[in-house]
């Protein structure tokens, strides 16, 4: 079955540009320019991915991706014309998986969307993995991630990152080879960017402040799971 792609751009040539080089890979394509429109489709059609554009001339694509991330976890790729590191990292806290800045080259696109879409990073070792006495457990059969018995639900980036970081408990991964694990292609983004997914996970999976961090910082390198394996 051909995946689901909704594209939110307010202008037609873009928009009319994307489908047309979408549907080329075999996805089926639906389109809006109306960030409303957007959270509609979303709730009505459950679309495999949503390429979103930031500005639209009814409500901002920030706010449709806050809006999204209260009750799904949809991969999202942004679409901005904002070159600013601080904008890109924002959009990534809000939930979104990737970006692309305008202009933009679509087969570039098309291989993020593909990245996005694979079952991509490292996945445990094992079908079902507890660590730090059973607070965190990772079952890669239902794709499910509980903390302390409760499930918690992951962005498909977030899951890669977890996957990769807990396949190996201790082993430091630097930032630049979490991002290519987690896109399964060679992204030329910044590596810092990979914070910001660092800061989501982190929010998710770790409860209580005064515990152990479940996923260590370390200085000048980048981050590693610091919960040992239970026996």
């Amino acid at each position: 079955m051909a995946r689901t792609v909704l594209v939110v751009e307010d202008e037609v040539k873009i928009r009319e540009m994307l489908r047309s080089y979408l549907e080329r890979e075999g996805l089926d394509v639906l389109t809006t320019g109306s960030g409303a429109e957007a959270l509609t489709l979303i709730e009505q059609t459950a679309p495999d991915l949503v390429l979103l554009d930031l500005r639209l001339p009814d409500i901002t694509g920030e706010e449709v991706a806050r809006e999204v991330r209260r009750t799904s976890n949809v991969p999202i790729l942004m679409l901005t014309a904002k070159s600013a590191e601080a904008d890109r990292i924002r959009g990534l806290e809000l939930g979104a998986d990737d970006y692309v800045t305008k202009p933009f080259s679509p087969r570039e696109l098309v291989l993020r969307i593909q990245a996005l879409l694979r079952r991509g990073g490292a996945e445990p070792a094992v079908s079902r993995t507890s660590f730090g006495g059973g607070d965190v457990v990772i079952d890669e059969d239902r794709r499910e991630v509980l903390v302390r018995g409760v499930a918690v639900e992951l962005t498909p980036t977030e899951w890669g990152l977890l996957a990769a970081l807990a396949g190996t408990p201790g082993r430091v991964f630097s930032r630049f080879e979490l991002i290519n694990r987690v896109r399964g292609y060679e992204y030329e983004g910044y590596e810092r960017t990979i914070d910001s997914h660092v800061k989501n996970l982190r929010r998710k999976i770790e409860i209580d402040s005064r515990d152990p961090a479940i996923i260590e910082t370390v200085l000048g390198v980048g981050y590693r799971f610091g919960v040992g394996r239970d026996a």
